[in-house]
């Protein structure tokens, strides 16, 4: 018997056995294409995601094969550039195509003793008050006390567990592929930019060695988005928008994606939970949806290993689509919002011009920022905690600080609650095997001391011994001893 079956080997499903692993727990993740994709479906981190790979100390691996960006021309393509001072030490967009980052990931998790096994598709499930029972294609069956479905957009897991998916299907579809072309790369821009004038969904980017990506338009919207556009159909989309192929040839990959818009009702039904695009899907839109995922997963793993573990206070799993529901619900709007901004009808194009001026006003540009790069977050952890009531960093994630002997992020790579006491007064006893009691200082913190969630995300201010006392049990369950 296994603690967590991971059904699912993206960057969701490889964050959370990583995470899992930090506590000890038995973690088999299946992933059922026998080898890695070579699609690439994303192609960065934003700063919240770069935040939780520095405080997992695996930020300086993907800095060495990424590159950076400034922030900017993220809502909806409306360039503008990132307000001044955003809360985090991370103000870029780190460029890694996603392949690398599964790659990374996977072998992050398999150092921390993982195990992953490919070529293993889910078909089958059941569940009783101890246990899940997981069914292969091949009849083989596994036991584990939960398992956790990260499996995509077309969630097997999802389905048979019977969670409803609403939203809307998609309306429009758009083909993306890697490829070469034989005109001057300025040819292929000047092309570019002018049928952008007219279609903004058109586009192509230079990578490396002579390959662009290149996104355009669909004729319609494919019965099953899974069986990806023959080279053909892409050429005559080009030749359609452009008047021109540019020669294009010698393709990598194609796919095709919609702008279908879908939340799972629950995400979770016993001991089955999901996370990642089987428990929301949207449009690309801001290079959001690989993010959400991570994100998901950097909350779920530390509740679920406390729940295995033994003390996990009551509650605090179903924190995890407490925290996390909303957060994809924001994101699905803030997409939708996005699509129709991309239309070039005279409606949704006198509200982009309308946005474009108001995000002149940096209040207006940070909201919108912090929206996509998701630091604005806020949990709401109820007792007049969070969504600005209480203190105002109840709730938030702190960002990585400059501390006297080193830097915060360095002491979260463990995944454990930390006590970060500027006092030197207050005491983590009874909790030690769960919570890091950290004595220093720092110029860039303005309050006696915070008591932090695995994830980084602030639980307690102040500098009462006795508050901090009843604070505890609520996110790291009674104290031993």
């Amino acid at each position: 018997m296994f603690d967590v079956i991971i059904a699912g080997g993206g960057p969701t499903g490889l964050m959370l056995a990583a995470e899992l692993r930090l506590h000890g727990i038995e973690v088999l993740l299946l992933e059922k294409d026998r080898v890695p994709t070579k699609v690439v479906r994303s192609l960065g981190l934003h700063a919240r995601s770069i935040e939780m790979m520095d405080q997992r100390g695996l930020l300086d691996r993907f800095l060495a094969l990424g590159k950076q960006y400034p922030l900017g021309g993220f809502f909806a393509g409306i360039q503008k550039p990132a307000p001044e001072r955003l809360d985090t030490a991370h103000g870029y967009v780190l460029g890694i195509p996603q392949t690398i980052t599964d790659r990374l990931l996977a072998e992050h998790a398999t150092e921390l003793g993982a195990e992953i096994q490919r070529g293993c598709e889910v078909t089958g499930l059941s569940q009783d008050d101890d246990a899940v029972t997981v069914e292969l294609a091949d009849g083989t069956q596994l036991r584990a006390r939960y398992l956790v479905g990260c499996d995509g957009g077309r969630s097997t897991v999802r389905r048979l567990v019977g969670i409803g998916f609403p939203g809307e299907p998609s309306r429009v579809e758009t083909l993306l592929g890697e490829m070469e072309v034989d005109v001057s790369p300025e040819t292929l821009m000047a092309v570019v930019t002018e049928v952008r004038k007219t279609q903004l969904r058109f586009g192509a980017m230079p990578l490396e060695d002579g390959v662009y990506r290149v996104g355009v338009p669909a004729e319609g919207v494919a019965e099953d988005r899974g069986v990806p556009p023959t080279f053909e159909e892409f050429k005559q989309q080009l030749r359609v928008h452009a008047g021109t192929d540019f020669g294009a040839h010698s393709p990598r990959w194609l796919s095709r994606f919609g702008d279908g818009t879908r939340q799972a009702e629950r995400y979770r039904v016993g001991r089955v939970l999901l996370a990642g695009d089987a428990a929301h899907t949207h449009p690309p839109t801001g290079g959001q949806g690989l993010n959400l995922g991570i994100q998901d997963a950097f909350n779920l793993g530390w509740k679920l290993a406390a729940d295995l573990n033994g003390w996990a206070p009551d509650g605090l799993l179903d924190t995890y689509e407490a925290e996390r529901h909303p957060v994809a619900a924001a994101v699905l709007d803030n997409t939708r919002a996005q699509m129709e901004l991309l239309s070039l009808e005279p409606g949704p194009a006198s509200v982009r011009r309308l946005l474009a001026e108001l995000m002149d006003f940096e209040d207006v540009n940070r909201y919108l920022i912090e929206k996509i790069i998701a630091i604005g977050i806020c949990y709401d952890f109820g007792e007049g905690e969070g969504h600005g009531e209480g203190h105002e960093l109840l709730g938030r994630r702190l960002r990585d600080i400059q501390l006297k002997r080193g830097r915060l992020y360095a002491e979260l790579h463990a995944g454990r609650g930390l006590l970060l006491d500027q006092t030197g007064r207050l005491s983590v006893t009874g909790w030690a095997d769960r919570v890091d009691h950290l004595v220093d200082v720092s110029e860039e913190l303005d309050v006696p001391a915070v008591l932090l969630r695995p994830d980084g995300h602030v639980a307690w201010v102040g500098d009462d011994q006795d508050e901090l006392l009843s604070r505890l049990p609520k996110w790291f369950g009674a104290p031993t001893g």
